[in-house]
């Protein structure tokens, strides 16, 4: 792992589809002394990697057009040093996997706010506890294990396109157990 980095001045590329959120959470990372480039997409973001590589990244996982994943695949190409923080509002143990296995330092759920998003650079080592936001307790929210299973099961489930029998195969447990999951409420 690399040593964490200062926060004064260290270049920060967002990328996001939701403007408005993208503009909100740009000046509040700005105004914790980053230099922070926005862009709307995948697309625009490497083009704004190939003029001026970032030393960090938050991107969007569902975005138009390339993916979150994939925009950070071709940025590592491009910056193989940038440390990236995944944003989904899709918070599924398949997701935040496949997001560290492509990379990323760590991963926030949506709704996120820039405290959260400089939160996770810090529980990943990239920024050093002196630039870490103060701790809040319930502004980062750990899944049960219940709910883990729950998003795991429902990501699964929406892959397979709704077919109980092909998700039950995909999860390795019988059907009739995948329908009394699903019976039971979200927790």
């Amino acid at each position: 792992m690399n040593d964490p980095l200062p926060l004064n001045g260290k270049s920060l590329l967002l990328v996001d589809d939701d403007e408005l959120l993208r503009e909100r959470m740009g000046r509040a990372l700005a105004s914790r002394g980053l230099v922070v480039r926005v862009a709307a997409s995948g697309e625009e973001a490497l083009r704004l990697a190939r003029e001026q590589p970032p030393e960090l990244a938050v991107l969007d996982l569902k975005m138009a057009g390339i993916s979150g994943l994939e925009t950070l695949r071709e940025l590592k190409t491009i910056a193989p040093d940038v440390r990236a923080v995944i944003l989904t509002g899709y918070g599924s143990i398949a997701n935040a996997v496949e997001a560290l296995h492509q990379g990323a330092e760590n991963y926030v759920t949506k709704p996120a706010d820039a405290d959260q998003v400089l939160e996770a650079f810090h529980r990943s080592g990239v920024i050093s506890d002196d630039e870490a936001p103060p701790a809040k307790e319930a502004a980062i929210h750990t899944p049960s294990l219940a709910e883990a299973e729950w998003n795991h099961i429902q990501q699964v489930l929406a892959d397979c396109g709704g077919n109980i029998t092909r998700t039950a195969e995909r999860l390795g447990i019988p059907r009739r157990t995948l329908q009394r999951k699903l019976k039971k409420l979200a927790p």
